[in-house]
């Protein structure tokens, strides 16, 4: 726990910096009300990113000055990770960094990540065998496309005030559970730094929205879960990768339900961004009974209320997966659950005919 709490302190100390010097960062205040994701009515610096990428450098040149075994893994680590963080904090700054541009810097750190880590996807465990992939034109195009796609997908669900937050940390404790039970000190040590950091990032970040993850924070988290995962998976044979595929089904397949809907069923480019996200829509069909007003103080408590509906989803997903992280059968069958779960609650959602349990009432 010990990186977890220098990185929570530094990250916590630090995101109040960049918060109270705000003004000092002009381009990266987000001052648009008017697009279709956005559900703010004040100006609010994106570069949440940047104090949580710097509080979990500090914590890992802590960790390697108490445990110098780890210094070519943590280094490694984070310099590709400086890749994918690059891309998005620029993003930030300047709002000119396309998104296919981001991504494809996301694609170089995995690959850097796959020469310096060995972070690959070779193995595919089944309920009675283990297929082990070996060619390399299969093996280097799925582990970038894993890898990308989850920052991506983390960048995705970063919606509301705390929703990837919360959501990610959730799985990075995961993970490092998960470690400390294979003894896998380096992903141990990884995953509470990071859950660490953003945890700081969260205090000020939920309920009332001071600062904004930013696509920075957003790629550096998503890449590090990736990388984690995939590491934590394949140093560890005893680990199904299924628990892995569980741990991030949620991001995931939002993601993958999201280019379905832009593609095949509106004809439009996967990259346009829209509102109607599973979480978009709990804001604007479900939360809006609850507080129905649109001044500015109703609008973030329907904000601040929205992020727990998708916390507790993402649970149903998590919570088996560190229980059953050896067992691939239950595994798949609650990947299973959880993508029927997911449509299932779409369609009713945007069909009008939300379950009366999920809307609750509350006076203000």
């Amino acid at each position: 726990m010990f990186s977890f709490l220098v990185s929570f302190v530094s990250s916590a100390l630090l995101t109040l910096l960049v918060i109270k010097h705000a003004k000092l960062h002009g381009p990266a205040l987000d001052n648009n009300f008017a697009g279709v994701q956005k559900v703010h009515l004040h100006a609010v610096a994106r570069i949440g990113g940047l104090p949580i990428f710097l509080a979990v450098t500090l914590t890992a040149v802590i960790s390697v000055w108490r445990v110098p075994e780890l210094s070519y893994w943590l280094g490694s680590l984070l310099g590709c990770s400086a890749i994918a963080f690059v891309g998005g904090i620029v993003e930030d700054y300047t709002g000119n960094v396309r998104p296919s541009r981001r991504l494809l810097l996301t694609m170089v750190a995995a690959v850097l990540g796959y020469l310096v880590l060995d972070a690959k996807i070779a193995r595919l465990d089944m309920p009675f065998f283990s297929w082990n992939i070996d060619s390399l034109w299969v093996i280097l195009p799925l582990t970038v496309l894993a890898v990308a796609g989850i920052a991506n997908a983390v960048n995705i669900i970063d919606g509301f005030n705390g929703l990837s937050s919360v959501v990610t940390i959730c799985m990075l404790l995961s993970l490092a559970y998960v470690g400390w039970q294979v003894e896998d000190m380096f992903v141990l040590v990884s995953a509470l730094t990071v859950a660490g950091a953003t945890a700081g990032f969260l205090i000020w970040n939920y309920p009332a929205g001071l600062i904004f993850l930013g696509d920075g924070g957003a790629y550096f988290i998503g890449f590090m879960l990736g990388e984690l995962a995939l590491l934590l998976v394949m140093r560890n044979p005893q680990v199904s990768t299924w628990y892995a595929a569980l741990l991030l089904i949620y991001p995931t397949f939002e993601t993958i339900f999201s280019v379905y809907r832009r593609m095949f069923v509106r004809g439009k480019s996967p990259t346009v961004p829209d509102g109607i996200h599973l979480h978009s829509l709990i804001f604007r069909r479900i939360v809006q009974w609850t507080v129905g007003r649109k001044e500015a103080r109703a609008l973030m408590k329907r904000n601040a209320r929205t992020s727990p509906y998708l916390w507790l989803f993402s649970l149903t997903a998590v919570i088996p997966a560190t229980v059953f992280w050896q067992n691939t059968e239950v595994l798949i069958f609650f990947c299973l659950l959880f993508v029927i779960s997911y449509i299932w609650l779409y369609a009713r959602i945007v069909r009008f005919k939300s379950p009366r349990w999920l809307i609750w009432h509350k006076k203000d």
